[in-house]
């Protein structure tokens, strides 16, 4: 209940702040980060942990080959598709 809570308070404070604090351009800058940071640590987490061991399982090729297929400029799909592709090929044979 008392997260519940939490959460809607942060929510509606959100809500209120006012615009001119949120059309600064350096709001706006930290603001466009946050996603990406959020999503890094999500990978970072589920690829190299369980529980509270530390690892690396089939989910690290994965990223690898998305790294690789970004640095070679490849299109969005096929980051995606070749980085599911290599982590569940590897899933499967081991």
């Amino acid at each position: 209940m008392g997260t519940s809570a939490a959460v809607f308070a942060l929510k509606y404070l959100g809500q209120s702040i006012p615009e001119n604090y949120l059309s600064h351009p350096k709001f706006k800058s930290i603001n466009g980060y946050i996603p990406i940071v959020l999503l890094s640590a999500l990978i970072g987490v589920q690829t190299f942990s369980e529980k509270t061991k530390l690892m690396i399982d089939h989910r690290a090729l994965g990223l690898g080959v998305a790294l690789l297929a970004l640095m070679l400029r490849a299109p969005f799909p096929i980051v995606v598709i070749s980085a599911a592709a290599s982590s569940a090929l590897l899933y499967h044979f081991t």
